[in-house]
C-alpha cells in the first residue's frame, strides 16, 4: 500500500520509539514533566514566542487559541476550507459561542483587504470581530504557502483594528521547507500560534500552542477544562523532540515528492491540476473532466495499491510524508495516470 491520504499516516520510527521508552517523565499538571517541558521550550524558542503548552491535538490548539481570545458572541475570520470551519466539529461555536466568518477563497488564501473588508463595524446588533486565524500551509484547498508579506499585513491590520492574530501552523514547518523562511519570522507578532508533530514529523501524538506567558496560563486553564492535562506526558513528548532532532530536513524531500507526483500525471487526460498546485507536502486535482466523483476515483486507484482521499465531490487530495520514497511516488503517478487514461478512453 502507497499511502497518500494523509501525513497524519506515519508511524513512529524505531529511533523515535526508542527516545520514548528512554523519557525521562514526571507529572506534567504539576510541571514537573522535564521532557514535556523541554519540548514546549524548544518550540516556543522557534516559533519566537514566549512560552508554549503541549496539547494532545491540533484541534486543541485551535479551540484552546479561539477561548482564550473571544468571549461569547465574537466572530473569528477564516478562509472557508479550513480546519477550524470545516473539520473540527464547530468547536468554537459548541464550546465558545463563537460564530465564524468563512472568506471565500481559490487556494485557501485570502488577500489582506479580503479580511479588512469583513471586518465587521461596531454595532450593538452584530458579533464582534474578534480574531483572524492564517492555516499555513492550507490543508484542504492544496497545500497553499502564505506569502510573509500578507501574512504579516493581516496580522497588523487585526491589531490595528483590535482583533487577536493566530497561526494554524498544523503544517508550518512544510512552508518553512519549501521557502527557507524561519518559523519564527512567519510567527512573528502573532498573538498565538502552534505546530503540529504527528503530521510531517511523525510522532504518533500531539502539538504545541504557544504564545506569551500570560496566555498560555490561560491555555493550560482551558485545556485542563477540556480534559487535555495529562500526567506522564514526557513519554509524547520525547517523539516531538526526536522528530525536531531528525525529521525537520525529510519535509524538503516530502515537498519534493508531491511536485515529482505533480509532474508525473500534469497531461493525463481528465486531470484538472490548478497552476501553483504542490507548493508543499499536498497535491490536490480535480477528476471532474472524467465524469466520476472523487470518491469512485480513489477507490479505483486504491484497488490498485494507492490510497489518496476524496475531498467533496470531484477532488483528489494526495499528501506525501516520510513514509512514502520516490519509487512508490513514481508508482502511485503510474497508478493515477493508468486510472485517468482508463477513464477517459471509455467516455470517449
Amino acid at each position: 500500500m502507497i499511502d497518500l491520504f494523509s501525513d497524519t499516516q506515519t508511524r513512529p520510527t524505531t529511533g523515535m520509539r526508542d527516545a520514548m521508552a528512554r523519557a525521562e517523565v514526571g507529572d506534567e499538571q504539576s510541571d514537573s514533566d522535564p521532557t514535556t517541558l523541554a519540548l514546549c521550550e524548544r518550540v516556543a524558542d522557534l516559533l519566537g514566542q514566549e512560552a508554549g503548552v503541549f496539547m494532545p491535538s491540533g484541534t486543541m490548539c485551535n479551540l484552546v487559541a479561539i477561548l482564550v481570545q473571544t468571549r461569547p458572541g465574537d466572530e473569528i475570520i477564516v478562509d472557508d476550507q479550513s480546519h477550524i470551519y470545516n473539520t473540527e466539529a464547530a468547536g468554537s461555536a459548541a464550546i465558545g459561542g463563537v460564530s465564524v466568518m468563512a472568506l471565500k477563497t481559490p487556494a485557501g488564501v485570502y488577500t489582506p483587504e479580503a479580511f479588512a473588508a469583513a471586518i465587521r463595524p461596531s454595532a450593538r446588533t452584530a458579533p464582534r470581530s474578534a480574531l483572524v486565524s492564517i492555516e499555513q500551509t492550507t490543508s484542504f484547498s492544496g497545500g497553499s504557502v502564505w506569502a510573509l508579506p500578507d501574512m504579516r499585513r493581516i496580522r497588523d491590520i487585526a491589531h490595528e483594528r483590535g482583533l487577536r492574530a493566530h497561526i494554524d501552523g498544523a503544517r508550518l514547518l512544510n512552508a518553512v521547507a519549501a521557502t527557507g523562511i524561519a518559523a519564527k519570522d512567519y510567527a512573528q507578532g502573532f498573538d498565538s500560534a502552534w505546530i503540529d508533530l504527528s503530521k510531517g514529523l511523525g510522532c504518533p501524538v500531539g502539538a504545541v500552542l504557544c504564545g506569551t506567558r500570560a496566555f498560555i496560563a490561560e491555555a493550560w486553564r482551558w485545556k485542563y477544562r477540556l480534559g487535555g492535562a495529562m500526567r506522564q506526558s514526557g513519554i509524547l513528548a520525547a517523539a516531538g523532540l526526536y522528530a525536531l532532532d531528525h525529521h525537520v530536513d525529510q519535509l524538503v524531500r516530502d515537498n519534493a515528492h508531491a511536485a515529482l507526483l505533480r509532474d508525473r500525471i500534469a497531461g493525463a487526460p481528465g486531470l484538472a491540476i490548478d497552476e501553483g498546485a504542490a507548493q508543499s507536502n499536498i497535491l490536490c486535482f480535480s477528476v471532474e473532466p472524467l465524469g466520476v466523483t472523487a470518491a469512485a476515483f480513489a477507490q479505483a486507484c486504491l484497488a490498485e495499491g494507492v490510497r489518496v482521499r476524496a475531498i467533496g465531490a470531484h477532488q483528489i487530495r494526495a499528501t506525501t510524508h516520510l513514509e512514502v520514497d520516490e519509487p512508490s511516488i513514481l508508482r502511485a503517478a503510474e497508478v493515477i495516470r493508468a486510472e485517468a487514461e482508463r477513464l477517459s478512453a471509455r467516455a470517449g
